[in-house]
């Protein structure tokens, strides 16, 4: 399965913060030929490609395989459901949004009711979120017998192919992610790698990082990578914020981060790749997996990686490709060299270069 084939297998599956399952099993079956799978008590996905041998490092690959969405608060009695979200909805883009509703007996179609702009007092309010109503289709009675408090809700929208090696999809924010150290996982698997290597797919990134917490406790890596996304730079938002598409991953830096090791990618990615790289700097938290996993224990040397994408907690985010496949090869000739046991010389030509 090739990047774009992957990225827009994984977006199409549902995995809103606390019900993953769907994303999970597609990302399982993508790795159960990589190495031994474990799924943790909050549903992480935990993938070890090699086990370290005693005195070799161990090096964590990480992304988070949840997205936003809704959860079901009330029906009231006219059947309609009322909801909140699951992580940071973008609200104004919901009125007269078609949806899905995911129940214990299959998933649901619904839209969300909006205002006719001739009887609407104003046009310009975006409703809150208490506001919202989904429209099933159904009486109160029936509804209660179909839909449980807590189910889901997601946005309904169809991946697509833009030009240029662009794709746009619900869930890039972090499926791309996930491709990203899948695709390493599957490469790494294949060489003599001297060290350890681990993928987890985190739950529950979007509404507190609690998976990635866990995981950290659990396999006590002395390297990560965290691989998300960031703002990609689109009309109104700011160049200086935001990482152009094709630029290359985003090497984040930021208090928690590791410096050693985003000075080796950048070398690496100057010297050995002559490969694009964009760098993001962040004062403070850097609002991923990486606060959680970095002070897991002792402490874990991070680096963060993030893929530019526009529209970010939409369902029409964009990426592209050639991003996501940059990323791979970078990670690739950083643990290949971690693996010689030296921050020095040129990458292995195991590496392809871009």
């Amino acid at each position: 399965m090739n990047t774009k084939e992957m990225v827009l297998a994984l977006a199409g599956a549902n995995g809103i913060s606390g019900q993953e399952g769907a994303a999970v099993q597609i990302a399982r079956h993508l790795l159960e030929q990589v190495g031994e799978l474990e799924t943790t008590p909050l549903g992480c996905v935990l993938c070890w490609v090699k086990r370290a041998a005693e005195g070799k490092p161990t090096i964590l690959l990480n992304a988070h395989i949840d997205q936003i969405g809704m959860i079901v608060t009330c029906i009231d009695e006219k059947g309609f459901l009322r909801v909140s979200n699951c992580g940071g909805v973008d609200r104004s883009v919901l009125l007269a949004a078609q949806v899905v509703v995911h129940t214990a007996s299959g998933p649901l179609e619904g839209v969300i009711c909006t205002i006719p702009p001739h009887l609407s007092p104003d046009d310009k309010k975006v409703p809150k979120m208490e506001e919202i109503c989904i429209d099933i289709g159904l009486d109160e009675a029936a509804a209660k017998q179909r839909v449980s408090l807590g189910d889901r809700v997601s946005v309904r929208m169809e991946t697509g192919e833009l030009l240029e090696g662009r794709i746009s999809a619900p869930a890039i924010d972090d499926r791309a992610g996930c491709a990203a150290v899948i695709l390493a996982a599957q490469r790494l698997a294949k060489m003599p790698v001297d060290c350890g290597v681990v993928v987890a797919l985190t739950t529950m990134e979007e509404v507190g990082g609690q998976g990635a917490r866990t995981i950290a406790q659990q396999i006590k890596p002395d390297y990560a990578f965290v691989v998300d996304v960031s703002f990609g730079r689109a009309p109104g938002v700011s160049e200086h914020k935001s990482g152009k598409l094709d630029g290359g991953p985003m090497l984040g830096i930021a208090p928690v981060l590791d410096n050693e090791m985003i000075a080796q990618l950048r070398r690496i990615a100057k010297e050995d790749l002559q490969m694009p790289l964009q760098i993001e700097v962040m004062g403070g938290s850097t609002g991923t997996d990486a606060d959680e996993i970095a002070i897991a224990g002792a402490g874990v040397r991070c680096a963060m990686l993030s893929i530019p994408q526009r529209n970010m907690h939409t369902p029409v985010e964009v990426i592209s490709l050639a991003d996501i496949d940059v990323t791979v090869e970078l990670m690739l000739a950083y643990i290949l060299q971690l693996a010689k046991g030296s921050g020095e010389g040129r990458v292995s030509e195991c590496c392809i270069r871009i």
